[in-house]
């Protein structure tokens, strides 16, 4: 019974620290999460904003907490439709006449990313800097809304490319030139020429950003150069992460210590048992006797006698 209690503290042990550990993988902020396991998640929620969808009707997800910033939005159409109509307009995204999809599904999903602040973090790009956040555009299949971690579908556009108007582009640096920036499904990535409206335009599906060179011209050295401190401010998404540790790391501490305390109290009371008993016993039997055999029952055996017995005279008949 007291190895099995010690057991099961244990095991509550792990599996409070195994609860510990999973919540801290949450903030997405502190863990290595890839860009192909954000599309996964970002194709669950997408998927459960459908309420008894309308076809050509796109529905905006919502997201939890920690990804805050993003925005997901997700489309169902028919695949003759896409093909024969193509979508005028969703979001930035603007699909011509004459896109099909590989394998062939008679009703799929297109499914819109917005990464906002977190662009750099999913998608970094070393000697570049991002002029507008980074959009998504990939398709799944329809035929099963509750289904989750799908592979994606390969579309094309045949005739058109599928354009893509970004809007709440930050100015380009003096001396620099902006590019429109494409990472297919396999993370390779793509440069070309932005046009005139920032639009950017592409035949296949992806994510999708305008960016420019980090290492533009020096300016010429002003006569009295000023030392400027630079400030490092947080955004709102890191100190929730911060609070969040913090509150977890101290909730799982007392958890921890409250726990222990159990385990320590449980170990003395079973020690303080196990020597009351042990005085029973001693007090109770003050000799100890062998044991037989007799039949098929158990008795207490005397190896030998306390006293030998002695001829009282030398009478011998």
């Amino acid at each position: 019974m007291r190895v099995r209690t010690i057991f099961l503290v244990l095991f509550s042990l792990q599996l409070i620290l195994a609860s510990l550990q999973f919540s801290s993988s949450q903030l997405l902020h502190d863990s290595g999460i890839s860009s192909s396991a954000l599309d996964a998640i970002l194709q669950d929620y997408a998927f459960k904003a459908f309420y008894m969808p309308k076809t050509g009707v796109p529905y905006d997800a919502k997201l939890p907490k920690n990804l805050t910033g993003v925005s997901v939005s997700a489309m169902r159409l028919r695949s003759g439709s896409l093909r024969n109509r193509g979508v005028q307009s969703y979001k930035e995204f603007q699909i011509p006449v004459g896109v099909v999809e590989e394998p062939y599904v008679e009703r799929l999903v297109l499914v819109y990313h917005n990464l906002g602040n977190w662009s750099e973090f999913f998608y970094p790009l070393p000697g570049y800097t991002y002029l507008a956040p980074v959009l998504g555009l990939l398709a799944y299949s329809g035929a099963d809304l509750s289904a989750s971690e799908l592979p994606e579908l390969d579309i094309r556009a045949s005739d058109k490319p599928i354009s893509i108007e970004f809007s709440n582009v930050k100015s380009v640096p003096s001396g620099s030139v902006a590019k429109c920036l494409y990472f297919d499904l396999q993370g390779s990535v793509q440069f070309d020429v932005l046009s005139r409206g920032n639009v950017c335009s592409t035949f296949r599906q992806g994510h999708f950003s305008i960016v420019v060179e980090s290492t533009a011209p020096s300016p010429a050295p002003s006569p009295e150069p000023v030392a400027v401190v630079p400030v490092v401010k947080e955004s709102g998404g890191n100190k929730k992460s911060k609070v969040w540790i913090i509150v977890v790391s101290v909730v799982g501490g007392c958890l921890l210590l409250f726990i222990l305390g159990l385990l320590v109290a449980r170990v003395r009371r079973t020690k303080k048992g196990m020597k009351i008993q042990q005085l029973e016993w001693a007090a109770d039997s003050n000799e100890t006797l062998q044991m037989t055999s007799i039949g098929g029952t158990k008795a207490p055996l005397a190896v030998g006698t306390r006293t030998r017995p002695t001829i009282e005279n030398d009478y011998i008949p």
